[in-house]
Order: C-alpha cells, then structure tokens, then sequence
C-alpha cells in the first residue's frame, strides 16, 4: 500500500445546490483509484440520497470503491479501527467522507491511524501528526459542524468515555462538497443542533485569544445568516433558501475556528458528549451562555458587538448591558429552536463534574478561552448548566 502522501495541497471548497455531481471528476484530479466511502447505515440507505449521489458520480467517472457504512454520533475508537481494517482489505488508495461531523471525523481518524500509528489516542493534541493522511474528500450534509474543512479530528475513547481532539493542517480535506440540497430532508432537532454547533462556532472565535480582522469579519457574518435562517430552516426544512444560508454560516465558522480556534464551551461540551454520548451540537447549545457569561468579564467590547449582529438595538446602552444582552440573546435562540434547559436532560450527573472539569481543561480547545479559569470554576460551571431552568 502506498503511503507517502505528505504533499500540501490547498483545500477546495464547493458550494451550492448541485455540487455533489462533480465529486466524480474531482477524485479522478486526486488521482482516487479505489476511495473508501465512510458514512452510516441510514444516509446509505436514502433513496438517491447523500451516498447514492456521491456512488453515481464515481460511478460515472470509472472510480471503485468500497463502503464503510458503521458510522456512529461521537464517532468511537472502535469505529475508525473497523474502517481501517477495512481500508486495508479492500486495498483503498484514499477516503471519501459523506454525512455530517461524525463521518468526517471517523474518516479523518481513520486516515490518522493509517499513517501516524494505530494509536490515536496518544496524538491527541495540536499539530501531533508527522505524516500526511490518504487523499481525503469530505461530502457535507449537516450545517453545523464545519468538520469538512477543518483541522480538528473529535473521537471518543469507549475505554474511557473521554473526547479527545487531534488538530493538525494534515486532517484538512483537500476536496469539501456543501450542497444545500442534500440537506432538505433532515429532521428538525438534528438542523438545530447542527446550527447551534454552527452558532457556537461563530462566537467562540469572536472572543477567541487568537483571532484575527479576518476571522472576526467571518464570525460577525456568520452569526448574521444564521440569525436569519435557522429558525427557519428549523421550521421548514425544505426551505432551500434557509438550507442555503445556513451551509454558508457553518463554513465561514469553521474557516473561523480553523484559524482562531475555540474554548471553554467547546472543551467542556467534548466531556459531555464523551461521557454521556449525547449530541455534540445540543451540548454547545446548553454550555453556551453559561460559560460566556463567565468569558464577558474577560472581553466586554466584544460582546457588545456580537449583540449588535445578533441583531440587538443597543442604542444607549453601555458596553457591560450590550455584553449582558447578547448572554440573553444566546438564551433565547436555544429556546427558539427546542434546546433543553439544562445539562440534566442529557443525563448528566454532579459526581461526574469534578473529572470532566480536569479534562476539559487539558482539550486542545482550552487554551484559547479568553478567561482562564480553575477546575473549581468549571466544576461551578457545569453545576450552572445542571440547575439552569
């Protein structure tokens, strides 16, 4: 098997309705003899859905494949080790994602493991990878997660109940395909958890430590098109143009976050869903306005300014009740959508609070929080998202 792939290659994004059809031409330019197609048992068996499409392209192009159809939500060890296995049998020269984070993420793990050692768990980390992974496309049918084109790699450890997080430059599709239409049929609460995730994306950035002018215009207009279009897309689904402006959300968040990183809500949300195995985006949702009402002592003026995009009149206000407003605001756009109130519908539990607070504080996300903080202070935080009503 060949397995010197460390070229660099700027990463491709297509977007809109349609794109799908040029997934076949685009993997005869990477030279994808023989891809393994990572995704999950229910996108495969849609009807000329997200897989189907993505197999009639190859098809049409001449290109073989094989499919690993185990894809699970908080993609597991166990899961990037099957697909592994099964890379190697089938001889596959390269991975073709298509679902939402979760294949992605088991595809990037599975390229991981292919060129950087079995264990992944031992390169959790930023920047940890010293060979390059397969040739790698990403077929996107969420708006949320922004895996598709960014660095970040999110498995869980079934040992341990741990999330971990492998960010490197290497995970980066070189191919990503956002087409809206491919989104029109998913379920109201998966669009709004997705979105939130999208959401959460947006503002973290915002106030990260390591933004940037570029990162922030990204944000602020992020934040902007998902203001305007996921309750809709909530609501009807089949809203393209609401379909439309949340693909273009999620992937100005995620080249957002791929350049100024996230925080303490990220980081924090990566223990409940490792623990509880519970839906990444709703985790952000709940954490959210906890953890920025914790952040905005740190970054007032940058609250203050998510307000007004969140689309606040904070005419007279002062810079402290802007900040506080868009707190509120954050509130308010879970409850639109049907978030729970509180960490307690996820079934998580106090006595767990102490060792997720550790681990939270060692995740790759942790480090750009703008306000640093103590174990104590998120063991009180998780203890605020529990008794939040």
């Amino acid at each position: 098997m060949k397995t010197n792939f460390d070229f660099l290659m700027p990463s491709v994004n297509f977007f809109g309705p349609g794109v799908i059809a040029k997934i076949g031409e685009r993997a005869q330019m990477l030279n994808m003899h023989h891809p393994l197609i990572v995704t999950d048992k229910f996108l495969q068996g849609v009807a000329n859905g997200p897989v189907a499409q993505t197999l009639a392209s190859l098809d049409a192009a001449g290109i073989t494949y094989a499919v690993y159809n185990a894809v699970e939500p908080n993609p597991k060890v166990r899961n990037i080790q099957a697909a592994k296995a099964l890379y190697l049998a089938e001889h596959c020269d390269s991975i073709i994602t298509v679902g939402g984070g979760s294949a992605h993420d088991t595809g990037k793990g599975t390229g991981i493991i292919l060129t950087n050692g079995d264990d992944i768990t031992a390169l959790a980390g930023i920047e940890t990878l010293t060979a390059a992974l397969p040739p790698l496309m990403a077929v996107n049918t969420t708006a949320g997660t922004g895996s598709e084109l960014t660095r970040h790699c999110v498995i869980t450890n079934e040992a341990t109940h741990l999330k971990f997080v492998v960010v490197s430059w290497r995970n980066i599709p070189l191919v990503s395909f956002n087409d809206p239409a491919l989104q029109l049929d998913v379920p109201a609460k998966l669009t709004a958890a997705t979105g939130m995730d999208a959401y959460v994306q947006a503002i973290e950035p915002y106030v990260s430590l390591n933004r940037n002018p570029i990162t922030d215009a990204q944000c602020l207009q992020a934040i902007r098109l998902i203001e305007k279009h996921l309750r809709p897309a909530v609501a009807n689904g089949h809203d393209l143009v609401a379909r439309t402006g949340m693909v273009e959300a999620e992937m100005l968040a995620g080249m957002a976050f791929n350049n100024a990183d996230l925080g303490y809500v990220h980081a924090m949300a990566h223990q409940l869903g490792g623990q509880y195995d519970a839906p990444h985006g709703v985790c952000c949702a709940l954490l959210l306005p906890i953890v920025e009402q914790y952040n905005l002592l740190a970054c007032p003026d940058r609250f203050a300014s998510l307000a007004l995009a969140m689309g606040e009149n904070t005419a007279g206000l002062t810079t402290r009740e802007a900040a506080e407003l868009a707190i509120r605001h954050m509130r308010q756009m879970a409850q639109d959508v049907g978030i729970p109130a509180s960490i307690k519908a996820l079934g998580a539990k106090p006595v767990d609070f102490p060792l997720m607070a550790e681990n939270a504080l060692k995740d790759g996300n942790a480090f750009s929080n703008p306000r640093k903080g103590t174990k104590e202070e998120l063991i009180a935080l998780f203890q605020a998202a529990y008794d939040a009503e």
